[in-house]
């Protein structure tokens, strides 16, 4: 399918999986569709199962987006307790596009809860809700990561792929890849018989040197090799060494929950120049889970590393949390550490959905089908490929997902004629209808300001970013600036034109990332600090679920209720931010 015919389907508001071989253009078409929808006054929601597929596309975590934790399956009381949260109610009371990145990651269970969630929250039993869900991805990519052996492996398996009505739209031009013979390997690979003649180019590539004009990131199939070629590199490094010790609070066993399900460490070795990954997300301090950069120095007073990211924008990093709850959501255990791993080197799974000019890339300990083709199309160009071994699973894929492939090839050929032969005047009545229902304009004047006033945000954004390494909307920077000229949070407020409750929440994020600057002429009055830190120590000491939130905070409304609703929520939130439990 031609992309201008997969954007006409897009814009039918008809639900749609979009999908095709790597540098097809899936990325770009997502993109114009989500511009599209900007243009006429449409928000999508825009979300990915890992954090590095989220930084792609511009969205949020599947996890993050549905407040989800570290869940897959969600249980009744904590359906409930999601439907009794203010910020949800109203990010998903105007949600209308619902648009999902790498969907070949995302589990039949994780599937399954935001269907759920977006039912409760819409009323409305249709799949989803009802809004309009945009899938992206490509089922030969790697599956979701399974605890344990289960029947079905891939959404598309599921009833709810069948109920949800998707239009296929199979990309077949190849955009991305360099005038070479990579995109016929990787076509090979699909179709699951690979040439002799593709096998002497791969052999030609073994332990091929590569010529300076590459950054070559190094791909692995298993973490230990991973683990070592960082420890290697890192070791390479003049300077001093400076190593960072995790926190931890709960039983052993607890804990290692948490370290075997996330990438966090005990201990976290790092040095001037060492190139870094980030582990989790924090948009408030501009890095999500697989933001990649390197530290160029550590913090005076605190020791914390000062990363650069590649867009040279800086950031002092600082500890976050990693959660351990029961089934019941009560807190069992915690590790505080640096989001930061050491990233000469990544798993093939962590480098989908990133594009590499070149990679020196060993197969040689592949496990899992798939990984061959994951990696290999990470590459722009064969030019880019130092193969360092394969074997004989390498380069095989899923035998169902082959299947599969074929008839979502048809079923996009079939979609493909019908909107190529679609009336002109018909598409745009239906398009038009579709903006009409979800909310957005159809009206050409207004359409036209819209595109130019975020034409104008954008040069804006560049402009900014050339002269101060920092979006001129950057919502907390401004704030910053304001503090460091110790202005009141008053008349921060006035001055910014937000809420007391949203200027505090800034001045969380300045104490926890910015620990240099002064703070500390906002501290409240020491009685009222006294008064609330009292309740506050009350609510942790009886250690009920239902005054914490998912992350392991004291709840405000407790506190709120113990001193009989006579603090105001901002004097709460604000000495908080004082507080470190």
């Amino acid at each position: 399918m031609k992309q201008e015919i997969a954007l006409k389907i897009l814009a039918s508001g008809a639900n749609v999986f979009l999908t095709g071989s790597a540098g097809t253009g899936k990325t770009f078409v997502i993109n114009k569709y989500i511009q599209y929808l900007r243009e006429r006054g449409v928000e999508p929601a825009i979300v990915a199962p890992t954090g590095i597929a989220a930084s792609h596309i511009g969205g949020k975590t599947i996890h993050s987006f549905f407040s989800l934790g570290i869940r897959e399956n969600i249980e009744d009381y904590y359906l409930r307790w999601l439907k009794k949260q203010p910020f949800l109610e109203k990010r998903f009371k105007y949600l209308k596009v619902l648009i999902i990145d790498e969907i070949s990651m995302v589990s039949p269970e994780l599937f399954a809860s935001m269907d759920r969630i977006l039912k409760a929250f819409k009323e409305n039993e249709k799949p989803f809700g009802g809004v309009q869900v945009v899938l992206s991805g490509d089922f030969f990519q790697l599956p979701p990561v399974a605890k344990g052996p289960r029947q079905i492996k891939f959404v598309w398996q599921t009833e709810l792929w069948q109920e949800t009505g998707l239009r296929i739209c199979y990309l077949q031009e190849k955009f991305r890849q360099g005038e070479d013979d990579l995109a016929g390997i990787l076509d090979e690979i699909r179709s699951g018989e690979v040439s002799e003649g593709s096998m002497d180019i791969f052999r030609s590539c073994y332990k091929k040197n590569l010529t300076a004009e590459f950054n070559i990131t190094k791909l692995y199939t298993h973490n230990i090799d991973v683990d070592r070629i960082n420890d290697t590199e890192l070791n390479k490094l003049p300077g001093k060494e400076i190593i960072f010790k995790a926190n931890t609070k709960g039983s052993r066993q607890n804990l290692e929950r948490i370290f075997k399900g996330s990438l966090v460490q005990e201990e976290l070795r790092l040095k001037k120049e060492a190139t870094i990954i980030f582990i989790k997300n924090n948009y408030g301090a501009g890095y999500i889970n697989g933001t990649l950069g390197r530290v160029v120095d550590f913090e005076k007073d605190s020791n914390f590393p000062i990363v650069e990211l590649f867009d040279g924008k800086r950031i002092v990093v600082s500890p976050e949390e990693w959660l351990w709850e029961d089934d019941k959501g009560k807190i069992k255990a915690v590790v505080k550490q640096l989001p930061l791993k050491l990233a000469w080197a990544l798993t093939v799974h962590k480098s989908q959905g990133m594009t590499l000019d070149a990679a020196e890339i060993d197969l040689s300990k592949t496990f899992e089908i798939g990984q061959g083709y994951v990696a290999l199309s990470r590459i722009k160009s064969i030019r880019g490929l130092r193969l360092m071994g394969l074997n004989d699973i390498a380069l095989r894929v899923d035998e169902a997902v082959l299947e599969a492939d074929k008839e979502m090839q048809a079923l996009s050929r079939l979609n493909f004629s019908e909107f190529e032969d679609l009336a002109e005047e018909i598409f745009e009545g239906v398009a038009q209808k579709f903006i009409l229902a979800i909310g957005g304009e159809i009206e050409a004047e207004k359409i036209k300001s819209k595109k130019e006033e975020l034409e104008k945000n954008k040069t804006e954004d560049k402009k900014s970013f050339r002269k101060n390494g920092l979006s001129k909307r950057n919502t907390l920077e401004l704030t910053k600036e304001l503090v460091k000229r110790r202005v009141t949070l008053k008349k921060i407020a006035q001055e910014r034109g937000l809420s007391l409750g949203t200027i505090i929440e800034h001045l969380a994020q300045i104490k926890k990332l910015l620990p240099d600057i002064d703070i500390d002429y906002l501290k409240p009055e020491e009685k009222k600090v006294k008064k609330i830190l009292d309740v506050a120590d009350e609510i942790e000491r009886e250690k009920n679920p239902d005054n914490f939130s998912p992350d392991g905070r004291i709840k405000l409304k407790p506190i709120f209720e113990s001193l009989g609703g006579k603090t105001s929520y901002e004097d709460i939130k604000l000495v908080l931010v004082f507080w470190d439990k």
